[in-house]
């Protein structure tokens, strides 16, 4: 391809509708506005990396995301590659050429492939392998169709690639914790074979993508979460051995990465991070505004640690930790943890800041709440078993976190505050999963009357 300009801008008028489609594209509800080209590279003749960045508006805020783009090139599209069509150019120079998504046609996930396999450089990409890692030629690949933020092919049962779609200057921690557990020998999480990398002038290279082997014949803790419902079946030994590969997988993560203490000044700007948040939520959902008063003593006692001298570690953690992001093999029945990435719509810097363990056991606290809601287990002791029982076996490898119970409920509490702004914005009728804990968590005293805003 010569100029990226004239490319990015035959293409504009079709990713301005495509976009907004994808599952993966962050700016649904905000109209695009604008697309500029940051880099285009030739990996075949007919099939084009591009990184775009996407201007939208959301009221009067501008917001610019770069995107990663596989585009699929061919002059008459086949039968089976319909649902990937993007569109045909009406100019520019892909003129009346047919471009459609290139990661869901199996020819081009596998050339894909063959460029993991042979490191080196092409363009602003850069391609990495362990050493030690063997890749097969020939793979065939298969696209998955269930992510929300990323796109994922999978590798004849053997690699999965993870795509990562909206990217930013600096090392996804997906790739970043992995290695480094995978240094310390911690079998719990798949290690990378391969990734690659934009490198631009004047940025810190980019995480594009990442190989990592693929645990066939497991299940996802939400699949096994809600198949032992289904039954009424009894979950407290897998909840059990869950916790404690969480807790094997945070102390590798505290040997291999640098930890922190929290001292007053630190827990302070927590505890005043959660609160914002909760004064932000209470603002646009009506419902929380009762229970504000309550759920600020969380935070306050947060706080408090640090103005009786006391501190607490803090070190890297998984992020957004919950059941679907944990895989158990059903061959051995041992629990592995995926998905480093931590929540992809906060700032990468804050996702690489260290934070207390409490922050991962309360987001799998908070998705044993949700499975017994979706299983429809509540007003059970289905939750509340498995939750001991997690915490129960993450203590015989860590401390307890049920012994911290203020460093605990300020994090679940910050948790819930998440989902209520979430479930209102994207699912309504799940709101009342959140809301039953913060009714829990205020103490189960619902405030008379409602704060004004």
């Amino acid at each position: 391809m010569s100029e990226a300009a004239p490319l990015v801008a035959s293409l504009a008028p079709l990713l301005t509708e495509w976009l907004p489609r994808q599952r993966w594209f962050a700016g649904k509800g905000r109209p695009i506005d604008g697309l500029t080209p940051v880099a285009t590279t030739e990996l075949t003749p007919d099939l084009l990396h591009l990184l775009v960045q996407v201007r939208t508006h959301q009221r009067t805020r501008p917001q610019n995301d770069c995107y990663q783009l596989l585009l699929g090139i061919q002059d008459v599209l086949p039968p089976h590659l319909s649902p990937a069509l993007i569109g045909r150019p009406a100019d520019g120079p892909l003129r009346g050429r047919t471009v459609y998504e290139g990661l869901a046609d199996p020819r081009l996930a596998t050339l894909l492939l063959e460029r993991l396999r042979v490191p080196g450089r092409l363009g602003p990409l850069r391609f990495s392998r362990e050493p030690d890692a063997e890749i097969a030629p020939n793979l065939t690949p298969r696209l998955l169709g269930a992510e929300q933020s990323n796109s994922s092919a999978v590798y004849g049962e053997t690699y999965i690639l993870k795509l990562f779609r909206r990217v930013g200057p600096g090392t996804n921690p997906d790739l970043e914790l992995p290695r480094a557990l995978a240094k310390t020998g911690c079998t719990r999480v798949p290690a990378p074979a391969a990734w690659f990398e934009a490198e631009l002038p004047g940025t810190m290279p980019m995480t594009l993508g990442v190989l990592q082997p693929f645990l066939a014949g497991s299940a996802d803790g939400w699949q096994l979460a809600l198949g032992a419902l289904s039954v009424q079946a009894d979950f407290t030994a897998s909840a059990r051995a869950l916790g404690h590969a969480v807790a094997e997988v945070h102390l590798a993560l505290a040997e291999a990465l640098p930890t922190t203490v929290l001292d007053r000044p630190r827990l302070e700007r927590l505890a005043a991070t959660m609160t914002r948040r909760l004064e932000v939520t209470a603002e646009a959902v009506p419902a929380l505004r009762p229970y504000r008063s309550a759920l600020r003593d969380a935070y306050d006692e947060l706080a408090a640690l640090g103005r009786d001298g006391r501190t607490r570690r803090a070190q890297r953690v998984h992020g957004d930790l919950h059941l679907g992001q944990a895989l158990r093999t059903a061959s051995d029945g041992r629990w592995s943890l995926i998905d480093f990435e931590g929540e992809p719509a906060r700032p990468l810097a804050e996702r690489c800041r260290p934070q207390p363990v409490a922050q991962d056991i309360a987001g799998m606290l908070r998705s044993f709440d949700y499975a017994a809601a979706v299983g429809r287990a509540t007003g059970t002791d289905w939750a509340e078993r498995s939750r001991a029982a997690f915490c129960e076996g993450y203590a015989t490898v860590h401390e307890d976190p049920r012994e911290d119970p203020g460093l605990l409920r300020a994090h679940e509490t910050d948790k819930a505050v998440y989902e209520v702004l979430y479930e209102a914005r994207h699912r309504p009728d799940w709101l009342s999963v959140p809301m039953s804990a913060i009714h829990r968590l205020a103490g189960g005293h619902r405030a008379t009357g409602v704060h004004a805003p």
